[in-house]
């Protein structure tokens, strides 16, 4: 305990009171029944919902076409849980707070889970959404962007490959917050919080199953040309933040332009667990910066 005390001098201020009860591993092999159990019992709020099939499905935050209105832009988001568990009802607030702040409209996305469904199941039910979304009459394809966090991040990215394989038409913005991209990773700062190297490594193994990581994994993928702009924002604490920085410069050296932001002595899903600080805060305002600047009608 005396050195967990010691600890919390390196995080940021405003997450040392989180960062002392912070777990440093949310799921594991014995917990992901109780996690999932968790994330089920989360109350959203009552957005529309579009059901594709079981366990793949789009909540919608947005009002209808009406005549004469001019499609709008949208983001599309993917939730987290390093693979294995998490549901979109989760974000329902960060969401309407996207929705409403910016003027857009919102669909984040149920997809299917790891282990019982593997690569590439979650992300082709990722690319049904995104799919969905441009065909929505209150959308313009022109000005969407795919966000999320996490392991959602690491669908983002991953998407991002498969629409530029398959010819399919890019988004505005990749916005990747603290992003799951590298099976490979198995350390990462002193003081960790929410992720270790122990639950990475379950979480990729329960994602991959026989797959290719080559082909599966985004940070594995030698060819970063052609895809769409990136904004990356990682936490220093962040079991993530090495292999985040590195496929920032690899995607600059692929001439794609990405914006990298580092907040200092954050740690994994800070801005959940303290989504009240003002750290926090100043995290969900550069999303929101980098989100308006990508969807604005002048860039379409």
């Amino acid at each position: 305990m005396i050195g967990r005390l010691r600890s919390l001098t390196s995080f940021h201020p405003d997450l040392r009171a989180a960062a002392l009860f912070a777990p440093r591993r949310a799921v594991s092999p014995r917990s992901l029944p109780v996690m999932r159990m968790l994330t089920r019992a989360v109350r959203g709020t009552d957005p529309d919902v579009y059901v594709f099939e079981p366990g793949v499905s789009v909540r919608w935050f947005g009002t209808p076409a009406s005549a004469g209105a001019e499609p709008g832009a949208a983001l599309l988001w993917i939730h987290g849980g390093g693979y294995v568990f998490g549901r979109a009802a989760q974000d329902d607030a960060l969401c309407r707070r996207f929705a409403d702040r910016l003027g857009i409209a919102v669909a984040s996305v149920d997809y299917r889970l790891a282990p019982e469904h593997p690569y590439p199941a979650p992300l082709e039910d990722c690319l049904r959404a995104y799919e969905w979304l441009r065909s929505r009459p209150e959308v313009d394809p022109a000005r969407i962007a795919v966000g999320g966090a996490s392991a959602g991040a690491g669908l983002v990215a991953a998407l991002t490959f498969l629409l530029r394989d398959r010819r399919i038409p890019a988004p505005a913005l990749q916005m990747l917050v603290y992003p799951m991209l590298d099976d490979r990773t198995v350390s990462g700062p002193a003081h960790t919080r929410m992720w270790d190297a122990r639950a990475n490594d379950f979480g990729w193994a329960s994602y991959l199953g026989g797959a290719d990581p080559e082909i599966a994994a985004p940070a594995r993928r030698t060819d970063l040309s052609g895809l769409p702009p990136a904004w990356i924002g990682v936490g220093t604490h962040d079991l993530f933040f090495d292999e985040d920085r590195a496929y920032a410069t690899r995607l600059r050296a692929a001439g794609v332009p990405c914006a990298l932001h580092i907040v200092d002595g954050a740690f994994h899903g800070f801005d959940s667990v303290a989504s009240r600080t003002g750290v926090a805060r100043g995290f969900f305002d550069e999303q929101c910066t980098a989100l308006d600047t990508a969807l604005s009608p002048e860039r379409s």
